[in-house]
């Protein structure tokens, strides 16, 4: 009894926050500037903890985000929260030559036209590995890069070796064949090591870069940060989606 009681109020509760809320958006136009900063600071606060819920419950409620199965001797493996979770925002217009995607993930690119869009996709197919995937479009394009940077998280770099190798696996669907590379950024002390990987020129498909950190040219400090960048050649009137993206380590095997 007690808990079908707690469960009414609840309801009441809710009905009434709902009803608060609806009545605000109707009187907004005519509050003075000043409540209206506070109103908008509840709101933001408000939405925060609802974006909270309805991210933990995308997450369990969509597709199961089955890890691919990785070498023998993987000691870290990552996807990032684009593939794995709900954007707050689902689509955005790249007017800027930094565009936050998430807290991991910003695309960068020097075109002037501003006519790149980028969208959070479900994946419904059989074959989909992960839940979400990420869409690009491409009208017009008059830069000379365009690029995903992808922020590793700290267990990437902590405890990396010369001996390690770090592979990413794309899986990609784009309605031409693109070129596009991989680009792995090692900052260690001031300077920053880059190692560049072809990604193999396909429509769609998976594709492998793996980077040997032997050849990275590291010198004796350990790396502190790390980040890949996705690179697309010539990308105008094109449209990519990464139905996933994966990022891993391991030991290289001694000879």
């Amino acid at each position: 009894m007690a808990g079908r009681i707690g469960t009414l109020i609840n309801r009441w509760h809710l009905r009434r926050a709902a009803q608060h809320w609806a009545a605000q958006a109707e009187a907004v136009s005519g509050i003075e500037l000043a409540p209206l900063h506070r109103l908008r600071g509840e709101a933001k606060a408000m939405r925060r903890q609802i974006d909270r819920v309805l991210q933990a419950a995308e997450a369990r409620l969509g597709p199961v985000a089955a890890l691919p199965r990785m070498a023998l001797g993987t000691d870290w493996v990552w996807r990032p929260d684009v593939w794995r979770r709900a954007c707050r925002e689902a689509g955005v217009i790249a007017t800027g030559a930094r565009t936050a995607v998430s807290d991991d993930l910003a695309l960068y690119h020097d075109c002037p036209l501003g006519e790149i869009a980028l969208r959070q996709t479900r994946n419904r197919g059989e074959a989909d590995r992960a839940p979400f995937g990420l869409s690009l479009d491409v009208f017009g394009f008059q830069g000379s890069f365009l690029s995903l940077a992808l922020t590793l998280p700290e267990p990437a770099v902590s405890g990396l070796t010369l001996r390690h190798l770090i592979e990413v696996q794309v899986v990609i669907e784009s309605d031409v064949s693109l070129p596009a590379f991989a680009r792995l950024n090692l900052q260690h002390g001031p300077n920053v090591a880059q190692v560049v990987s072809a990604l193999p020129t396909m429509a769609s498909g998976l594709t492998v870069a793996a980077f040997d950190l032997a050849y990275a040219g590291l010198g004796q400090r350990p790396v502190t940060k790390a980040w890949l960048d996705l690179i697309f050649n010539d990308p105008a009137m094109t449209r990519v989606t990464l139905r996933d993206v994966v990022v891993s380590r391991r030991p290289r095997a001694e000879l």
